[in-house]
């Protein structure tokens, strides 16, 4: 199991296993989910009672990377996850998966190194299916804009695949030499289906942004690289596109579909890779 930290305020103490859950040297205890996953979540770290996606934004993410419309991406990615997990020289690198949503890139990307993996995210509608799917790994509910149940310079790689991006905690919690993987939807991501129902292709390059907010960390830009494909959608693919995304939810954007039931997209992401400076 990932080795994790006691989240309650002013203690970071490890988290060790107990019969009945995980407990630190103080005697704050934590049980596991029924469905698998742990909750590590603390009062002061809920913005909401309904934190994390909606639950319709979790089904439909996780209806469209079981129907494969990720797989190529997944396999643009495998490259770079191989060379970050390599690059430990462990044959156990500690990888921490932030914004880990329903858990469909853990396993496509890190399949070996279950026990070694920790996915966090907010949602527990996700993470039932993340903990479902691949029950090797370790999944925490968790918010990754607060303080995260890691100790200081313990993981080997972090991803961010269209998740949260704390620049301060990755830099935390990541060791010297250690890789953080990025990816983001490129400027002309769906764009297709966004001038469909938005009347407007607005392009928004998040790069340049992404590189600022980590210039004041220890984390050093290494390289950007860009994936595309074309893919014809059907109808159902074209509303889980938008209930994943958060686009077209007002009933006049979604009416702008009419009776749209097949339309050819682009997909495209940035991939963003940064290393922990030794």
């Amino acid at each position: 199991m990932f080795q994790l930290c006691c989240p309650v305020r002013n203690c970071t103490s490890h988290l060790e296993p107990r019969k009945t859950g995980l407990a630190c040297g103080l005697g704050h205890h934590f049980d596991r989910a029924r469905e698998g996953y742990w909750s590590l979540i603390q009062p002061q770290d809920r913005k909401s009672v309904k934190a994390g996606d909606s639950d319709a934004a979790v089904l439909a993410r996780h209806r469209w990377l079981t129907s494969g419309h990720a797989n190529q991406l997944m396999r643009f990615l495998s490259p770079l996850a191989d060379a970050a997990a390599s690059n430990t020289g462990s044959e156990h690198p500690r990888i921490v998966d932030l914004g880990c949503g329903e858990g469909s890139f853990g396993p496509a990307l890190f399949n070996e190194f279950a026990d070694s993996f920790c996915g966090i995210d907010l949602s527990k509608r996700a993470l039932r299916f993340a903990a479902r799917g691949w029950a090797g790994a370790t999944w925490v509910l968790a918010n990754a804009d607060r303080t995260l149940p890691i100790a200081d310079t313990s993981v080997d790689c972090v991803v961010s695949l269209f998740g949260r991006r704390p620049a301060s905690e990755i830099s935390r919690i990541a060791k010297p030499g250690a890789r953080c993987i990025i990816a983001v939807p490129a400027e002309d991501d769906l764009i297709e289906l966004r001038e469909k129902t938005q009347k407007t292709g607005h392009r928004r390059n998040r790069c340049r942004t992404i590189i600022d907010e980590f210039s004041s960390t220890n984390l050093q830009f290494r390289e950007h690289k860009t994936w595309r494909q074309q893919m014809q959608l059907d109808e159902d693919g074209i509303k889980d596109a938008l209930a994943m995304t958060y686009r077209a939810v007002r009933h006049s954007q979604q009416a702008r579909l009419g009776s749209v039931t097949s339309m050819q997209v682009t997909l495209a992401a940035d991939i963003l890779l940064f290393e922990r400076a030794c």
